[in-house]
């Protein structure tokens, strides 16, 4: 035995895989030893020529451990034994989260620390600790180079693909510096924004001063490219928010040679990759569709694994190499309104995404897969073994054993597996039906669940404290690498780390001063 926690001990120090052959001591026994087996080719391998940098919005470890179940779940297994495809990287650190202002962070401060390695405040883009939120002003001299800006310096092809709007927090910080994330267009600038020269997200965006520009932009967002008396394909009761009456979809046509703009899927698949240096893609007025409700957009729209294929296709025809990052937006979303089910569902599609970036590209490109920040999702109870991650609690008796019928809390009442710390709360909504439990704020233990299926794509868990949006949470999450530099990666390191390691890996600074020659 003590040679079986061992094997298993060293096993998960190198981030290797533990897969599980056959439910018994010798199984277990037997997958620790090939575990350590598989782990000897690992090495210092050579730099990295092309960089990929996930990141799961809000992809805390309890999201990731669920989600790990729910996919083995939706194939008939068990779950616990199952791995994402991120989760087989050899490489695996920590990152501590906190803004240098707040002990739980936003989106917007943790990626600016990802993309420019400096720590900075909770609600600013690419831009110091010194600034004042919101105050323009503050923020001039303050702007952090970016990744995505040194690769493009340095020649390199460069791509940002979300399901959020591309304006959003996460990808904005890879191109644009404000100290307001929520300045997405210039209808959201203040006077004294205006007055003191600041550009909005999506400006900045279409405006990119660096190198060829990005190849490659994908996500929602439509709303904050258009002006107001453009009507949106697809809603065509709404219209775009620009106040100053430019179109920017065009703007990026007329900006570049061989460039394409598409906002559905019959035009996303109508792309040829070898034909095209410069794709545009918003696929919805605001964030795109969760993966579980994408088949019921009017025009369609491409999942992020898609979405991901076609950007690498396009970025890896430049001989200088790549950088791309990829958000699974819609993650965080989910948690912040109580939804277990599109959080996890859209978590597996993420690590779909993964997986097709790692059979896409070779042994020259560094993977990181992260997350920004974590939520106050919870797995708890005693479940046995392969009870459904989205049900209620079935324990074991004093055998071991399942029971019969649901755990019971000590209200008398049965609980699920997974809820949150705040939130909204207990409701279940179905689309399209007329059932629709709950109250507006129903946090706390307010219904009885014997009845109610909480596996259904519609049912918000329960939550303890009282809020209109579910938090996001304090603790590290995980970093997942593979390739060139991610050796590089381990302990518990501060979030900015994750930069040195990217500049590090790929030389950024000895290939800008290459191509600056």
């Amino acid at each position: 035995m003590k040679s079986f926690v061992l094997s298993m001990s060293i096993a998960l120090s190198l981030g290797m895989p533990v897969m599980v052959q056959a439910q018994t001591p010798e199984g277990w026994y037997k997958a620790g030893q090939e575990a350590i087996a598989a782990a000897k080719h690992l090495k210092k391998r050579k730099n990295a020529r092309n960089v990929i940098l996930f990141v799961g919005d809000g992809m805390g470890v309890s999201t990731v451990t669920a989600a790990r179940i729910l996919e083995g779940q939706l194939r008939g297994e068990n779950g616990e034994e199952n791995l994402l495809s991120f989760e087989k990287m050899p490489y695996l650190a920590l990152s501590k989260t906190y803004n240098t202002n707040q002990q739980t962070p936003d989106s917007a401060g943790t990626m600016t620390a990802m993309m420019t390695g400096v720590k900075s405040k909770a609600g600013v883009i690419s831009v110091d600790q010194t600034v004042t939120r919101g105050d323009c002003a503050s923020a001039a001299g303050a702007e952090l180079r970016t990744f995505l800006e040194e690769a493009e310096l340095a020649g390199m092809a460069t791509g940002v693909v979300t399901t959020a709007r591309l304006t959003h927090a996460t990808p904005a910080a890879t191109y644009a510096h404000v100290p307001e994330r929520n300045w997405e267009d210039d209808h959201d600038l203040p006077p004294e924004a205006v007055a003191n020269g600041c550009k909005d997200i999506a400006r900045q965006l279409v405006e990119f001063p660096y190198g060829n520009g990005l190849e490659v932009a994908m996500g929602g967002g439509r709303r904050s490219f258009w002006p107001r008396n453009q009507a949106d394909p697809e809603e065509g009761n709404k219209h775009g928010e620009r106040d100053d009456g430019r179109n920017l979809t065009q703007e990026w046509l007329d900006n570049y040679a061989n460039a394409a703009f598409v906002w559905n899927l019959d035009q996303f698949n109508a792309i040829d990759p070898e034909e095209t240096d410069h794709l545009l893609g918003l696929f919805n007025r605001s964030h795109m569709e969760y993966e579980h409700d994408r088949p019921l957009d009017i025009a369609g729209e491409p999942s992020l694994s898609e979405m991901t294929a076609k950007a690498i296709d396009i970025l890896s025809r430049n001989d200088k190499g790549y950088f791309l990052m990829v958000e699974s937006g819609r993650i965080d979303h989910a948690h912040h309104a109580g939804n277990a089910f599109r959080a996890l569902t859209d978590t597996i599609e993420y690590a779909k995404a993964v997986k097709t970036a790692m059979e896409k590209v070779d042994e020259d490109t560094l993977i990181i897969v992260t997350a920004d920040h974590s939520h106050v999702f919870t797995i708890a109870g005693y479940p046995t073994r392969g009870n459904p991650i989205l049900g209620k609690v079935v324990g074991n008796d004093s055998k071991g054993n399942p029971e019969p019928g649901f755990s019971l809390a000590a209200d008398d009442k049965p609980y699920t597996t997974v809820s949150y710390a705040n939130g909204r709360g207990f409701a279940m909504l179905e689309t399209g039906g007329d059932q629709h439990y709950g109250v507006d704020i129903a946090a706390g233990r307010v219904a009885d669940l014997t009845d109610i299926d909480t596996t259904d794509q519609g049912f918000h868990q329960e939550s303890l404290v009282p809020r209109s949006s579910e938090t996001h949470a304090g603790e590290d999450v995980a970093i997942y690498a593979d390739g060139p530099g991610a050796w590089l990666l381990h302990g518990v390191q501060e979030q900015n780390y994750i930069y040195h390691v990217m500049n590090k890996a790929a030389r950024i600074n000895k290939r800008m001063r290459r191509n600056q020659r």
